[in-house]
């Protein structure tokens, strides 16, 4: 699954599985692009693809800007000339309330930053991407595609449900034109996103349910790693998945055939 010669960028490529997928397409060969909310984090993880002997550009954009999302795609056109992959995976959990105490601007906020910025990420890489051809991997969750029963998280799964179906859309359209584009929906992965997550008043609602087994077939109550993210995501965007298009990926260990 070589990315030899190929150009990669990956939104929220600080942390998580942006930074576990950033590492990996480079190490299949890609120069990656690895754009993080800061400069900071971008960096960061630029510094490990550089000590293990990959290429990599370090920009810094809030995904949901339509001018920053367009200026970094102008950088990546003058530096490195092409474009061949797209992982569209920058996104928060938001907030996380009762509908009758989610605020008008929370709704808004995750919106913007998942689905919007997952649309803008798309939407200004296609004329690279349809010169040759390439591959975009939008990085969705379980979470509103296949299960409902996170309390409070209305706006996220929403934003979610709507990345998939995007995506789809995406998968038509820019099929004739040699772009292929798939997702991923990942259930619980360590990653650090639960620590920016806020949480009111989600206790008393929902309904409950307890798994004495686990949550997850496959591991009990152990999550998923980022790594394994990535390696879906490697696979998708390479040629060994040459013929798979407008399609989802459910990385969770049969997690969401449970609950």
């Amino acid at each position: 699954m070589t990315l030899q010669d190929k150009v990669a960028l990956v939104t929220g490529a600080g942390s998580g599985i942006g930074r576990a997928t950033a590492v990996r397409l480079a190490q299949d060969g890609a120069t990656v692009v690895a754009l993080g909310h800061s400069q900071d984090s971008a960096d960061d993880v630029a510094e490990e693809i550089r000590g293990n002997g990959g290429t990599v550009l370090a920009v810094a954009a809030d995904v949901g800007d339509a001018a920053a999302v367009r200026d970094v795609y102008a950088r990546v056109e003058r530096e490195l000339g092409r474009l061949d992959v797209v992982v569209a995976n920058a996104g928060v959990n938001g907030v996380w309330a009762p509908l009758d105490q989610l605020e008008p601007e929370e709704w808004t906020s995750t919106l913007t930053t998942n689905l919007t910025g997952t649309f803008l990420t798309v939407r200004y890489a296609v004329p690279l991407l349809v010169r040759q051809g390439g591959a975009v991997v939008v990085v969705s969750s379980m979470n509103g595609t296949r299960t409902f029963t996170t309390a409070g998280a209305s706006a996220y799964s929403t934003s979610k449900a709507g990345q998939v179906a995007f995506a789809r859309m995406a998968a038509v359209e820019l099929g004739p034109r040699g772009v292929r584009v798939n997702s991923v929906c990942p259930g619980a992965i360590e990653t650090n996103i639960l620590d920016s997550t806020e949480q009111r008043d989600t206790e008393g609602i929902g309904v409950p349910a307890e798994y004495p087994q686990g949550q997850i077939p496959l591991t009990g109550e152990e999550s998923g790693s980022s790594r394994q993210v990535a390696d879906v995501i490697a696979f998708l965007v390479s040629d060994a998945a040459s013929h798979v298009t407008g399609t989802e990926v459910f990385v969770d260990g049969g997690q969401s055939l449970i609950i």
